[in-house]
């Protein structure tokens, strides 16, 4: 799990130094389906993410080998993300990140609130220091 150390060492003047081995854990949060795509580009470009946004949005997730989940945010405010499926596909969906979670369970457990009409949804995961609130 990536370590903010970095990132606070920066604000050390701010933050105490406790603070400054402090990793982060994942955050979970609901997704509904909007359609599966080949790529993570593909996907972002579908929820109406600009092209050359998303392009610069899934290098910088690709820093992070383990990334299964590139967060954009549209014009209007709306939350997206192209998160990966089981079988390698990405769906680009709907992300509910307003209220994240600390276990897939409690995310699932709202997003099962959230379906309704034969929708689909699957649970995303911020990774370390991008979990942070």
């Amino acid at each position: 799990m990536p370590c903010r150390k970095a990132v606070l060492q920066a604000w050390q003047h701010v933050l105490e130094r406790v603070l400054m081995n402090e990793c982060l854990p994942n955050r979970f949060f609901p997704a509904v389906i909007c359609a599966v795509f080949e790529s993570p580009i593909d996907a972002l470009i579908g929820l109406h993410v600009p092209q050359d946004e998303a392009m610069d949005l899934v290098a910088a997730a690709w820093q992070d080998e383990s990334s299964e989940c590139v967060l954009a945010a549209v014009d209007g405010g709306r939350n997206v993300a192209a998160i990966r499926l089981a079988d390698g596909r990405w769906a680009g969906c709907n992300a509910f990140i307003e209220e994240t979670y600390a276990s897939p369970d409690e995310a699932a457990r709202r997003l099962q609130k959230l379906l309704k009409r034969g929708r689909r949804g699957t649970v995303g995961v911020i990774t370390g220091e991008r979990g942070a609130k």
